[in-house]
């Protein structure tokens, strides 16, 4: 009766069962998972938030495959003031980036064909790849002094079905982003076999490093079709208002193409909220305020998990920007054991597996834990490392 492509395994994990049967005790976890800034005490402010949805014509339904003018325009002052001049057509307004991956695996490809993403990276892919029937492929992020892309994989993984490359660029969660020779190169090979980009931006204004600059967007890429995705989730620490959107940009007359045929897949869905569209301008507006708020969280929370691990079992591995750290714990026992003795010591972290992490000995910590929190869940990590 059920379609084959949604037989996922679906029981929990030993991990998820004892953060459950932890919770159903009442015992206190921290929670050093949580990467949800409404959760975290990073959302904009309440009054702004309800003043920007409270605008004239949030009762009017005037449905744009495209999206409304209006949204378009307060996404096109977005990237203006981060120096990358777009036109307004190039924008295709979606609910968040999830759908903007499903409207690009739609757009590129067959039942069948394959798309190229990089290892590690964000778990929901898998998912998104499954329900249109591609076929996602892995090419390797390397750690040497900071994650580079194995290029000579990225290219033996080319075949005849391949019809793009995904890079999530700041990458979740090695930190990592597109820039120089790198994008250089990547460009370079999409050009060479005839494949589209699609570049998940979600983590761009996110840039914390002290030696890092702010990644530069590929929205304004012209050598090859690029699909460059971003949305209210991040930029503005906004998830539940569910605004995000993809920038088309390339030759003329394949950009023109894919935006004709983007329109007929949004004209079929429809689902961007009237309220939202009206809002964007004000809503994008907060995020200057919310931004600094999570940045300076992040930047402690690094210092302090820098400062606890100097001399200890375990390191931080070297990122630039996102709200995610890998941390590299002794190989004693694996990921998810590791995971499950934080979690008896009290605190709940992601076993590097979750995002396909290339080797044992890797946890995932979100930044974005309280301070206090944070410090004490790290404080708990070392000392059970020894």
């Amino acid at each position: 009766m059920f379609s084959s492509r949604t037989n996922w395994e679906r029981s929990p994990n030993p991990l998820a069962s004892a953060l459950a049967e932890r919770r159903a005790k009442g015992l206190d976890t921290i929670d050093l998972t949580e990467s949800n800034p409404t959760r975290c005490g990073l959302s904009p402010d309440a009054a702004a938030l309800n003043a920007a949805l409270s605008g004239p014509l949030i009762d009017v339904y005037d449905p744009r495959p495209r999206g409304l003018p209006v949204a378009r325009s307060a996404i096109r002052a977005y990237y203006a003031d981060g120096g990358a001049a777009i036109d307004e057509q190039q924008i295709v307004v979606t609910t968040s980036t999830s759908e903007s991956y499903a409207f690009a695996f739609q757009l590129l490809a067959d039942p069948g064909d394959e798309i190229l993403a990089p290892q590690p990276s964000y778990p929901l892919l898998p998912y998104l790849a499954d329900l249109h029937d591609v076929s996602l492929t892995s090419y390797p992020l390397i750690y040497d002094h900071g994650w580079v892309i194995d290029f000579e994989a990225l290219q033996a993984a080319i075949t005849p079905r391949t019809k793009a490359i995904v890079a999530v660029s700041p990458n979740n969660p090695s930190g990592s982003y597109l820039a120089g020779e790198e994008r250089e190169r990547m460009v370079r090979i999409a050009v060479e076999h005839g494949l589209a980009l699609i570049v998940d931006e979600v983590f761009r204004d996110y840039a914390w490093a002290v030696n890092g600059s702010r990644p530069q967007s590929t929205a304004t890429e012209e050598e090859c079709l690029t699909l460059t995705m971003n949305g209210l989730s991040k930029i503005s620490a906004l998830p539940q208002m569910k605004l995000g959107w993809t920038v088309v940009s390339g030759s003329r007359k394949i950009r023109e193409e894919a935006l004709a045929r983007l329109e007929v897949i949004g004209d079929t869905y429809l689902s961007v909220a009237t309220p939202v569209q009206h809002a964007a301008a004000a809503l994008l507006g907060l995020r200057h305020e919310v931004q600094a708020k999570i940045l300076s969280r992040v930047r402690e929370n690094v210092r302090v998990l820098d400062e606890l691990m100097t001399g200890s079992a375990c390191d931080r591995l070297q990122a630039k920007a996102g709200w995610y750290a890998m941390v590299r714990v002794p190989r004693t026992r694996g990921d998810e054991q590791w995971a499950l003795d934080l979690l008896a010591a009290g605190v709940h972290v992601h076993p590097g597996y979750l995002f396909d992490a290339p080797q044992e000995g890797l946890l995932v910590l979100s930044l974005l834990a309280p301070q206090a929190e944070f410090r004490e869940g790290v404080k708990r990590l070392v000392n059970l490392a020894g």
